[in-house]
């Protein structure tokens, strides 16, 4: 059954490069990013891996935990952080979810249910679409999912921006315009009235009736 937006983050027990995991108990009252991998030791995954390494302080001050995921043993995870960390500068301080038993990238849908229940055999090809990253939030809900191609890497600095969309409207009843950066002005929600807008967003500009923008909630 595929995944949408909304529907709960299945949950699961897994060994990682930092000992077992619970995922929603690893998660806690946190926002969290899952980002999966076709294999260990391939070569868009291990420069991706270094720059959420670069990264994960400012994940970590959005609120935000980073898990990745490879259809691969942790033995082989622990070799591959130390290429990583050769090959961009940054050691891996996350933990990293082994599959080997296909487990988890079938229950979120990155594999089909007939790929078998072994990594063995199988290569990066064979488990392209185990490529995907999914926001969570705190309520264990799927905020976002992406799925990349294996010869593209991930801007996860697109990441980080999407979270401080995803936190922002959250809060305030406003969504973010495309390209929209922190600072930047946002556009009231079509469920807010102009007559509540004149409350909460004094001085709002409407540049169609349907489309009314303000600054940014602080």
């Amino acid at each position: 059954m595929s995944l949408r937006i909304n529907d709960i983050a299945p949950d699961f027990t897994a060994e990682t490069t930092q000992g077992t995991v619970r995922f929603h108990e690893w998660i806690g009252d946190n926002w969290a990013v899952l980002f999966s991998h076709p294999k260990d030791f391939t070569p868009v995954c291990t420069t991706e891996l270094g720059a959420v390494a670069a990264l994960e302080d400012q994940f970590a001050a959005r609120g935000a935990k980073v898990i990745g995921l490879s259809v691969d043993p942790v033995s082989d995870h622990s070799r591959w952080t130390k290429d990583i960390e050769d090959v961009t500068g940054n050691a891996v301080k996350y933990p990293l979810i082994g599959d080997p038993e296909l487990k988890i990238a079938k229950l979120y849908d990155m594999l089909p249910a007939d790929a078998g229940d072994s990594c063995e055999g199988r290569t990066p090809a064979n488990n392209a679409t185990a490529r995907s990253v999914f926001v969570i939030g705190p309520d264990k809900r799927i905020k976002l999912s992406l799925t990349y191609p294996m010869t593209t890497g991930r801007n996860f600095e697109e990441i980080l921006r999407v979270l401080d969309s995803i936190q922002l409207t959250a809060k305030h009843r406003v969504a973010t315009p495309a390209d929209w950066k922190q600072g930047q002005d946002v556009i009231i929600t079509g469920a807010v009235s102009n007559e509540e807008a004149d409350k909460i967003f004094p001085g709002y500009k409407t540049v169609k009736p349907y489309l009314r923008t303000t600054a940014q909630p602080k």
